[in-house]
């Protein structure tokens, strides 16, 4: 059953923190408690109590989950900034830096609205949440923060409460569920299912209350004669009684349609102990006090689930032949099942970064968040999404999230709300600022398009626009323009490429010239091509690279078109090996690229002094280097890019993976060829039936130069993965 609402006092709230962690400055609490309770003077919240129970109340559930103490003192303070005169700067100056960047975390948080319509646009909503908190302190106070709201939700109007209860059910107990607090989101389904469904509810807690007194009696005898058996064993362990939770019991009814006589295991047993060892051997004697019941065993341990939760699960029946289930558990994973995400702070190394060392639990968590079965789906977009990096997450006006590729603009959210909006995108207002057509959106944004009959798609939009959604909808707009304006349109574009290639100096841009191309790209005739670049359809830079390297044949694959215009060997000799670096100001000395790590022009470098083969150049961050340091580091030595660098040319390989269709070399050859890279050479093989696998052996002038590259050709719709590989030691 739901926690009532209880007070706490500052002094209990630094006791409790100090029982599960005696270092922390207990002090630093009473000064922000302090600190709150003067900001928030005079303020009251509906049900009467004066404000500072509030977030007293928040940092006591911190407390109770044993978050980190610092978190803890930063949800005193997490309404500060939004409902008062102090600042952030404020906060920083009195707490620290860390104190301060989780309040305004929070505060940030508070002012999205959370209000939900559907399904999807909680699961948005969710996403929103996670891709706006930086630091898992952040969602952790906003979770116990929405939890003492619901636990206070009486005063509220009805239709308040119903809507808090909504969010709370769709959005934060889902994502209590997947960071593995099950003491937060018991609580909030249950709390929820209360104002949702009252009348089940009530219903459920009143047979609870009438069966209590069997329960307890049965269960007190259970515990009693397993506790005798473990003892007998000599296997140390406690064992805690667990009711299932209201809105667990009322999900049960519904999806199995029974009645609530009908739920047999209302009450489960959990065997806390020591070791692994002891977990198993006291799963022998819980079977050999039973009998299991068959297919109801499940090993957690061996096999943990995604959010790193542990324990065995069995089920016996148990005595009048009822069926009990019995989880076993070492007090460590007890800890994680509790507490989940929330206890990571504890286990650091002392002589860690606790700024990296909390991203990366951040992360870690985040990749093994659980999921519903029903929910699988949504998880894996999740996933897919990179931790959000990629995406990001707006406001239309009425308030529904809108997800977008990363820097994404108004035309992109024009065309995501409706064809004809787009096509009349004049503008729009961001946070009710007019902003221009090529604003890159940030999460959390509000925006409302500004539309006008006279607008209409431009070529120049094709630029801006990151969403293929988008550039597929201004490219059919254009293709339905008549066919001379992108006629027209098409051959300004080409004449202009065609202008800067000097392999065509003296060629003209007339049909005999065209034709093969249009042949080769599958257009009927020369003008469909040149219509096909004025809408966007055939970059005019693919079409000049045809014209450059002739088509004696039409290739079928991507194989063989690489055999039909690559060369198959280096047309210049490599210049790697007179790498111009420089030793403590002095150059000339004989240094070659290490190839486990191929160090290019702007990346940090050490030199390792050979036994007769000169100094080798690693990359500072090359895992042989870090082997080396460690075994000669005498051997090590500073250098640096020398002046006249960027002149030189270095090999470097790239792998591409992509769907085996001829045309997308030209594309990759023409992306190549814009930034000013030279291919030295190529090869292709088959992978499977619809893929491709492309080598390529470049001459870069910097690390800046291929980054670049590997950026544009990872946008190509058919490459499916870029990466770069070390250089192959050429045959003497």
């Amino acid at each position: 059953m739901a926690n009532m609402e209880e007070r706490v006092e500052i002094g209990t709230l630094m006791e409790r923190v100090a029982v599960y962690s005696p270092e922390a400055d207990t002090e630093m609490l009473r000064r922000a408690y302090e600190f709150a309770e003067k900001a928030h003077a005079g303020q009251k919240r509906l049900t009467g109590d004066p404000y500072i129970t509030h977030p007293l109340a928040v940092a006591d559930i911190l407390a109770k989950i044993q978050a980190d103490p610092v978190a803890v003192a930063a949800a005193l303070l997490h309404d500060t900034v939004e409902d008062t005169g102090v600042s952030i700067e404020d906060i920083q100056e009195q707490f620290g830096e860390r104190i301060a960047h989780l309040v305004a975390g929070v505060t940030k948080l508070t002012r999205l609205d959370f209000s939900s319509r559907q399904d999807q646009q909680a699961h948005n909503l969710r996403k929103m949440f996670l891709a706006m908190a930086d630091d898992i302190g952040v969602i952790l106070i906003k979770l116990a923060d929405r939890l003492h709201n619901m636990r206070t939700l009486d005063p509220l109007p009805a239709q308040d409460r119903q809507r808090n209860a909504r969010e709370t059910l769709h959005i934060f107990a889902p994502l209590a569920h997947r960071l593995g607090i099950s003491q937060i989101n018991w609580e909030l389904e249950d709390l929820a299912l209360k104002y949702l469904e009252p009348a089940a509810y009530w219903d459920i807690v009143e047979k609870l209350g009438r069966s209590r007194e069997a329960r307890v009696a049965q269960l007190e005898l259970v515990q009693r004669e397993l506790q005798e058996a473990l003892d007998e064993a000599e296997l140390p362990a406690r064992i805690e009684g667990r009711a299932k939770h209201i809105y667990s019991i009322y999900r049960k009814m519904e999806q199995q349609r029974v009645d609530f006589g009908q739920i047999a295991d209302l009450t489960a047993l959990r065997v806390i102990t020591d070791t692994v060892d002891h977990c198993y051997a006291a799963l022998g004697v819980v079977h050999s006090l039973w009998m299991p019941v068959a297919g109801q065993f499940t090993d957690y341990i061996a096999k943990p689930k995604s959010n790193k939760y542990q324990s065995l699960h069995t089920k016996v029946f148990g005595p009048d032949n009822q069926p009990m289930e019995i989880q076993i558990r070492t007090e460590q994973m007890h800890r994680q099942a509790e507490y989940g995400v929330a206890a990571h702070w504890r286990y650091k190394e002392e002589d860690s970064d606790p700024q990296l060392d909390e991203q990366i639990s951040w992360l870690r968590q985040m990749l093994d968040l659980e999921t519903d079965l029903e929910e699988s789906h949504e998880f894996l977009e999740l996933l897919e999404l990179d931790l959000f990096q990629d995406q990001v997450f707006v406001f239309t006006p009425d308030g529904d999230v809108i997800d977008l590729p990363g820097g994404a603009g108004p035309i992109d959210f024009a065309y995501r709300i409706h064809t004809e909006v787009g096509d009349h995108c004049a503008g729009a207002r961001v946070n009710g600022q007019i902003v221009p057509l090529d604003y890159s959106f940030q999460n959390g944004d509000i925006v409302e398009i500004i539309t006008s009959p006279h607008a209409q798609p431009s070529r120049d939009w094709l630029r801006i626009i990151k969403s293929s959604r988008a550039k597929d909808k201004v490219r059919k707009f254009l293709r339905q323009q008549t066919e001379e304006e992108n006629i027209r349109a098409g051959r300004q574009q080409l004449a202009e490429v065609f202008a800067k290639s000097r392999r065509l100096v003296g060629k003209t841009l007339d049909e005999k010239l065209l034709a093969p191309v249009a042949e080769h790209l599958n257009y009927p005739t020369v003008d469909s091509l040149l219509a096909a670049i004025g809408y966007g359809e055939v970059e005019p830079a693919t079409v000049v690279d045809h014209l450059v390297r002739g088509l004696d044949r039409r290739p079928q694959t991507l194989t063989e078109e690489v055999e039909l215009t690559l060369p198959e060997a280096p047309a210049v000799p490599s210049a790697e090996e007179a790498m111009l670096v420089s030793v403590e100001g002095i150059r000339g000395l004989e240094c070659r690229l290490a190839r486990c790590c191929n160090p290019l022009p702007g990346d940090e470098i050490i030199g390792y002094v050979t036994r007769g083969s000169g100094i080798s150049v690693h990359r500072s961050t090359c895992k042989n280097l870090a082997y080396l340091q460690e075994k000669e580091p005498e051997r090590l030595v500073s250098l640096q890019w020398a002046t006249g660098t960027n002149e030189a040319r270095f090999r470097t390989r790239i792998e591409i993976i992509a769907s085996d269709r001829v045309g997308l070399l030209s594309h990759i050859t023409a992306i190549v060829s814009d930034c000013d890279i030279n291919i030295v050479a190529a090869e292709a093989n088959a992978e499977g039936r619809e893929f491709a696998r492309l080598l390529l052996t470049l001459d870069i002038t910097s690390r800046r130069d291929l980054d670049r590259l590997i950026d544009r050709l990872r946008k190509l719709i058919d490459v499916i993965g870029v990466r770069r590989l070390p250089v192959a030691k050429e045959a003497s």
